[in-house]
């Protein structure tokens, strides 16, 4: 994917929640990232995607399951904080999973390893999911990075996209507002999407709550 196409949905995300609710996105996130930009009376997080100084790699995925990974992938989680990407698309309602600091990248790191380790396990090719689609996973087949809905544990079930690029041309920003943000979290409990770790759970129990 460009590094291009990414930035100027982020814009265009920008640009529908100031058109529609007169502010920047919000997010529930109860911790700090670099994205944040001031909290609202409800305490959740105001933000503007943050450009990283240094794009964050997965060359220790990939040392790790002795795999090479899609280069789609870095592109599309290494160059921003963010919060989430909320949307509306033919298939469904769902968002695009952004790191929102530096903590929810590595633990997007552990993640992703865990889903291709239970890919590896099922004896099915590696996918690498970058959302959530309703009870669903948007993955990136990682042999040519088209975009598909993936239910967890079973194969790719339908092609949405041939690319990130693409995927990104069809899909309408969504600005729903989030629950308000109760208690502060420790660090230590921080999951990266945490629906897509509950689903993922009743696959690998082993993984940590």
């Amino acid at each position: 994917m460009s590094l291009e196409a990414l930035a100027a949905f982020h814009q265009r995300y920008q640009a529908c929640w100031q058109q529609s609710l007169g502010q920047a996105p919000a997010s529930d996130k109860p911790e700090q990232g670099p994205a944040e930009q001031g909290r609202d009376e409800a305490g959740r997080a105001l933000w503007q995607a943050h450009r990283r100084s240094k794009p964050g790699q997965f060359d220790n995925v990939e040392t790790a399951l002795e795999l090479t990974l899609h280069p789609a992938l870095s592109e599309f989680y290494g160059h921003f904080f963010a919060g989430n990407l909320s949307f509306d698309a033919d298939f469904g309602r769902g968002e695009l999973l952004q790191p929102w600091n530096q903590a929810d990248f590595e633990y997007l790191q552990e993640n992703l390893i865990g889903h291709l380790l239970m890919k590896k396990k099922l004896k099915q090719p590696p996918t690498l999911f970058i959302g959530l689609v309703e009870e669903s996973m948007l993955v990136l087949d990682n042999a040519d990075g088209s975009v598909w809905i993936e239910v967890p544990g079973q194969q790719p079930s339908e092609k949405v996209a041939d690319s990130i690029d693409a995927l990104l041309l069809k899909l309408t920003p969504c600005t729903e507002l989030p629950e308000p943000v109760s208690e502060p979290v420790a660090e230590a409990s921080i999951s990266f999407g945490q629906r897509l770790k509950a689903m993922l759970q009743h696959l690998m129990p082993g993984r940590r709550s």
